[in-house]
């Protein structure tokens, strides 16, 4: 049995990327695993008021059950890894901010007026939802594509020529800042609809709004999690063979 209580410099995105199951351990203490993923549990647990060695033994528990064992993303090759990415949460992403967008509008047209917050929650995820589209545009036509490059280098043995970028690094460097900014804004998100509670008075629509919000904050956290804790971390230490 591996024993974890001794891992309190160890970081938080290094659990979750090791055994994604250790998220919803970081989620109920109120601990940002996908955007802030790089602080140790020392750090967060001191900043929190948190008992770390609880925490630590509430993950060493999740880590050695063995039954349904997350998904190892650590496992797979990068190029494999970008694919997924981009067909499971670009896509997720394309299909459900324009239905998200419809149903926020019509709550702010019907219940904005007893509710002002829903005129915020529109703004913040309208914005969230441009910024996404340009970031995923990003990541699909520069940075995943030279991931691949190098991979298949690697696989023929052959050189790679430096990218117009310079170093893999600039645009990982970007990627994280844009991933700061929309975790800080599906914060606000969180707080100003309750962790997603509907009021007393909320109709249906309101309910499925608030509902599929939750589920949207939860798929980006693996999104963001998948690239900055796993990803990331990889494609600059593979861009360092050709170096």
């Amino acid at each position: 049995m591996e024993v974890l209580n001794n891992n309190s410099q160890k970081q938080i995105g290094q659990f979750v990327a090791e055994d994604y199951r250790t998220a919803a351990i970081f989620s109920n203490y109120g601990i940002d695993f996908c955007c802030k993923g790089q602080r140790t549990i020392e750090e967060v647990c001191e900043k929190k008021g948190i008992d770390s060695d609880e925490l630590l033994d509430k993950l060493n528990s999740v880590i050695n059950t063995s039954a349904n064992q997350s998904i190892d993303y650590k496992s797979w090759p990068l190029d494999l890894l970008t694919e997924y990415i981009e067909k499971k949460h670009h896509r997720y992403v394309e299909e459900k901010v324009p239905v998200l967008r419809q149903f926020l509008d019509k709550l702010c047209r019907v219940h904005g007026e007893r509710h002002r917050e829903l005129l915020e929650i529109n703004a913040l995820f309208v914005a969230s939802s441009r910024e996404l589209a340009a970031h995923m545009k990003k990541e699909e036509l520069i940075l995943f594509p030279f991931v691949k490059k190098m991979v298949q280098a690697t696989l023929d043995q052959n050189p790679i020529q430096a990218p117009q970028f310079g170093t893999v690094e600039n645009p990982i460097t970007m990627m994280m800042q844009e991933h700061d900014n929309e975790g800080e804004r599906f914060r606000k998100i969180a707080e100003l609809t309750n962790n997603y509670t509907p009021p007393a008075d909320a109709c249906n629509t309101y309910r499925v709004t608030f509902a599929m919000l939750e589920e949207f904050e939860k798929d980006l956290h693996l999104h963001i999690h998948l690239e900055n804790n796993i990803l990331f971390p990889k494609a600059i230490k593979l861009e360092k063979q050709f170096t």
